[in-house]
């Protein structure tokens, strides 16, 4: 049985932990990609990764490259790519750079890999999946956005510390675009099946909420020199898995919505079923009051920074 092929653009932090968790779970043969410049960086992290294959106990073939030719027939690529936020930068600072970065990525997967499920990392993530699928051409149901299943393990993380229990039993989500304006969904966050306005008060509910809007940012001013990469990484990789074993896992992404939930044609973050096919189907909920109005002020942001990138690219 053929293997998938994993293709990974951009062998930073983000994509070369990424290619760690894929390769640990043998979803796939992985090619690592980074831009001409790097000369051997990529070809030095693939092999090294292939070393620690012994160790752990996986079979994959992983490969860095800078040659787009190697990545050729991948059925998911990962798009890393671009400048990561600093201290003092919010995700849409890097909306002008990224653009050109990512539109260019989006280009080369078009030519190379024309059938591949493409999953779009870089930030500011909503407007980038737009960019990609705008550049690619692809069908909307194979060009997606990690952005939900990083922003509700967030969310879970907080209130497992908060509540004491293990983060197995909460279960939350969130949804709107990627950052400030993302929304929590409190009718859907519980903790062993127990409503999590059981469990906390509003006040310190709305408290958790805002750290979880502020947790790349956070992370940011801890390093001081770079971004988040553990979780992110690992939230592709369950996004990765969902699509090469057709899991039909119910996780919130960045996907498409046209008339779903009334959006019109730009990509925000819902709960969607993701399996072989990329997103097979957006979840469609009701929304109370409160949630209605905080998921469309997200989604007019995403609007807002849609129509910035038209103008810059």
């Amino acid at each position: 049985m053929r293997r998938a092929k994993i293709s990974i653009v951009g062998a930073g932090n983000v994509g070369a932990t990424t290619a760690h968790w894929c390769a640990a779970a043998e979803l796939g043969d992985i090619v690592l990609l980074d831009i001409p410049q790097t000369e051997n960086m990529p070809r030095g992290k693939a092999l090294d990764l292939m070393q620690a294959s012994p160790i752990v106990g996986f079979d994959a073939d992983i490969q860095g490259t800078t040659s787009y030719e190697d990545t050729a027939q991948s059925d998911v690529v990962v798009i890393t790519a671009g400048i990561p936020r600093k201290p003092g930068m919010s995700r849409d600072d890097l909306l002008s750079t990224n653009a050109k970065i990512v539109g260019a990525v989006a280009a080369e997967v078009k030519r190379t890999s024309p059938e591949a499920i493409l999953i779009v990392v870089s930030n500011p993530l909503d407007a980038m999946v737009q960019r990609a699928w705008q550049v690619s051409g692809f069908p909307t149901q194979r060009v997606l956005g990690q952005a939900g299943v990083l922003d509700t393990a967030r969310y879970r993380t907080f209130l497992a510390m908060e509540l004491g229990v293990s983060v197995e039993d909460v279960s939350a989500l969130l949804m709107g675009g990627h950052g400030d304006t993302m929304v929590p969904m409190p009718t859907c966050t519980a903790v062993g099946g127990i409503p999590i306005g059981r469990l906390l008060d509003p006040k310190r509910l709305d408290e958790i909420v805002e750290r979880t809007r502020n947790g790349g940012a956070e992370i940011v001013s801890l390093l001081k020199t770079g971004s988040a990469y553990y979780a992110p990484a690992a939230a592709v990789a369950q996004m990765v898995e969902a699509i090469v074993r057709d899991k039909k896992r119910l996780i919130p992404c960045a996907a498409y919505c046209d008339r779903e939930y009334g959006v019109g044609g730009f990509f925000v973050g819902v709960p969607v079923i993701l399996g072989a096919g990329g997103v097979e189907r957006v979840v469609e909920i009701e929304l109370t009051a409160d949630e209605r109005s905080g998921f469309d002020k997200s989604v007019a942001a995403v609007k807002e920074l849609v129509a910035a990138m038209a103008k810059l690219t």
